[in-house]
């Protein structure tokens, strides 16, 4: 079994231990006690080194912790160092999250029912589908107000049976260890924490949304929520200075901006519908009708996408007696349209024409749409359906 140190000491930096199996070529070590966090209950492992060489990886497995290697280690003792930056920036989100766990359940109602601590943000996931926003500032305005207040979080080891007061309800039997802040939260957890709520530091809930049937919420504690406020700031700061606005000006700017972009779209529409309709008009004045009255517009881009003819097709097949065949080389690709008195199918005209040639298609009576594998073998549908029609 190994002694976990952690437990009744987050704060010890370096220990030593005797190693009591090792395997994998010694990179894999079991001591008889130490201060490497495993990965577990939502947090990191700790990481640092041992007898000097650098601990990759910490496993939880059950009565002991096995401590992976970057390399083999073959002396009985070892001195171990955990990263403290690491740890101690572990030590706030974890605190942290267990005073914003706490309150989200005092103010709201809503338990936590799952937590995890990535590298740069953490997350928790809370019982409920929805909470409004307001609700969420002013359970981050209690956090830092509990945070300010310095309360001593205090770790104590108490039978499962008689444990009381817990936020949420443990399974385990035996021995719990229970992480208590003052006069707000007592829950049943194995991870470290800060002595004091004052070096959780400042906790700013960044991020709500909804997975599946919860919310979850994105937080940061301590220095990473002052190094992400920073780059907010920043970049907040970069978007006034290109607008040249101070930064409370941005909403409305950015609204402005959004409905002139909005209108705009809206113009070019409109211009681009009228630009077709007049080339549609000009395309049909310049054919001649063939024996049965339809006139034939064919019309050739280099370039696609196929879609630019769309509304050129569209006003064609408004007209009477038309039939329009649109296409580009690069990709090959075809639209054919025709007017509801041609007595044509546009798309069943497309898609016979394409696949003779090795290519696909299909549409309604009105319009078509496919593509050949080649220019070669588009030209030759276009030229079947002009002169044939399919």
């Amino acid at each position: 079994m190994t002694v976990r140190l952690y437990y009744t000491d987050a704060y010890l930096r370096d220990f030593d231990a005797n190693i009591v199996e090792r395997s994998d070529a010694g990179r894999r070590i079991y001591l008889d006690r130490t201060a490497f966090y495993p990965t577990s209950g939502g947090q990191p492992l700790d990481t640092g080194t041992l007898g000097g060489i650098a601990v990759v990886d910490v496993v939880d497995e059950g009565e002991r912790v096995a401590h992976l290697l970057a390399g083999p280690l073959t002396s009985e003792r070892a001195i171990g160092s955990v990263d403290w930056e690491r740890r101690f920036d572990h030590m706030q989100q974890h605190t942290g999250q267990h005073v914003l766990s706490a309150v989200l359940h005092e103010l709201l109602g809503h338990a936590t029912i799952a937590v995890h601590m990535g590298r740069e943000s953490s997350t928790l996931d809370l019982d409920t589908a929805a909470i409004d926003h307001p609700r969420l500032v002013e359970a981050e305005s209690r956090a830092n107000r509990l945070v300010t207040e310095n309360r001593p979080v205090e770790v104590s080891f108490e039978d499962a049976g008689s444990a009381s007061g817990l936020r949420k309800a443990s399974a385990r039997e035996g021995m719990l260890r229970v992480v208590s802040i003052r006069d707000l939260d007592r829950s049943a957890c194995g991870g470290t924490h800060v002595r004091t709520t004052g070096e959780i530091g400042p906790i700013l809930i960044r991020k709500s949304e909804r997975v599946k049937q919860n919310v979850r919420l994105e937080f940061l504690c301590g220095a990473r929520a002052v190094r992400r406020a920073r780059a907010d700031l920043d970049l907040l700061s970069r978007l006034a200075g290109q607008f040249s606005a101070a930064a409370d000006e941005l909403p409305g700017l950015v609204e402005a901006q959004r409905a002139d972009l909005k209108q705009a779209a809206a113009d070019r529409r409109e211009l681009a519908e009228n630009l077709a309709a007049l080339r549609a008009r000009a395309l049909y004045a310049a054919s001649t009708p063939d024996g049965s009255g339809v006139r034939s517009i064919v019309l050739r881009e280099e370039k696609g996408p196929i879609e630019r003819l769309r509304a050129v097709a569209q006003a064609v097949s408004g007209m009477p007696g038309a039939l329009f065949v649109g296409w580009t080389a690069d990709p090959p690709a075809l639209l054919v349209a025709a007017s509801a008195d041609s007595g044509m199918d546009a798309g069943r005209m497309l898609k016979s024409s394409l696949e003779k040639v090795g290519g696909r298609g299909g549409g309604n009576a009105r319009v078509g749409q496919g593509t050949a594998p080649s220019a070669a073998a588009l030209e030759e549908a276009v030229a079947a359906i002009v002169s044939g029609r399919g």
